[in-house]
């Protein structure tokens, strides 16, 4: 099998290339990746490095709006995993037009390129923020999507063209939703990475709030697994949760790291809480693992522990991304 992962330069989607060529997702063993990134600012080459040199793997720099550019790219593989999106929250609020450009726009031209190619197989890589907040119980798939940031609208705008596609096209495309990721490589403007980077450089870190927000955490490798599962084995038109199973607060979740680097409250401060925050999410995961086979591996206890060490081994990866974001 031949993918083209897009946004595979980022966190997940270069978790999910290096795992690929590795050897590690059930299913994809043997399979060539050609990666489609637009290097933006948290698009890396560095993470990438350990599988460079694989016979197995090509990189491409581009755009997912560049039609053009889809159309010489798709017609050579068998599959898309579409990661490729603006993903920050904060910075959806302060600015939402590059995440309609990326996330809706970009999407609706490589749906379009791949009904061009006649393409096998696609898989939309999604988010659980699309189905909004949820105060008791978790979502199932056949929750209606109520979005509250720019970032999440954008995102349910792209899951419902990609669902529209396979209802007006035949597109066999399938929709994922994943919990809360964390793992190594992640951009250290979000919550684990920076609080992790700050804590070590003894530096403070800013909480949320009152830090009750709940989130369901989910390790890269179990997110990757599950896309794995539902490229192979996933039903046309059909939408999988993707979640990890471990509930935290944001106190919570502070706790642990605070505690992870020797560090007390006073390492803490509160700030303002972000506009229309979310107060829980949590997915049901029931439908992925009935079909699939699906159950996430990886104790986020241990998991949690992994990451804050593969930090303090890796400054030169995370400290020139810090300074050039100004974080």
């Amino acid at each position: 099998m031949k993918i083209l992962v897009t946004g595979g330069a980022g966190f997940i989607g270069s978790n999910f290339v290096r795992r690929t060529i590795e050897d590690r997702l059930p299913g994809l063993e043997g399979a060539e990746v050609i990666v489609l990134d637009a290097l933006t600012y948290s698009g890396n080459l560095a993470n990438l490095a350990p599988i460079a040199a694989s016979p197995h793997y090509r990189f491409v720099h581009g755009d997912i709006r560049d039609s053009g550019l889809l159309d010489t790219l798709l017609p050579d593989v068998d599959a898309v995993v579409h990661f490729a999106a603006e993903s920050h929250v904060d910075r959806s609020v302060r600015d939402a037009s590059v995440f309609v450009e990326t996330n809706v726009l970009g999407t609706q031209r490589l749906l379009d390129a791949a009904l061009r190619a006649n393409l096998n197989r696609f898989v939309h890589v999604s988010t659980d923020e699309v189905y909004g907040s949820i105060a008791h119980g978790s979502w199932d798939e056949s929750r209606p999507l109520e979005p509250n940031s720019p970032y999440s609208a954008s995102k349910a705008g792209s899951d419902l063209l990609a669902r529209s596609y396979f209802r007006t096209h035949g597109l066999n495309v399938s929709v994922t939703r994943c919990s809360n990721n964390y793992g190594p490589y992640h951009f250290p403007e979000k919550v684990i990475p920076l609080f992790v980077t700050n804590l070590i450089d003894d530096r403070h870190v800013p909480l949320y709030g009152d830090g009750k927000n709940i989130r369901d955490w989910l390790h890269v490798d179990d997110h990757c697994r599950g896309i794995a599962l539902v490229l192979t084995g996933g039903r046309p038109g059909e939408i999988y949760n993707i979640g990890g199973g471990t509930e935290l607060t944001n106190r919570e979740l502070t706790q642990m790291l605070l505690d992870a680097t020797g560090h007390d409250w006073s390492y803490v401060d509160p700030v303002e809480d972000r506009k229309g925050h979310d107060l829980r999410y949590s997915v049901d995961i029931g439908k992925i693992s009935a079909e699939l086979g699906y159950a996430p591996q990886v104790p986020f206890e241990q998991g949690l522990a992994d990451v804050v060490q593969w930090y303090r081994d890796n400054r030169a990866w995370w400290e020139p991304l810090k300074h050039r974001a100004a974080l």
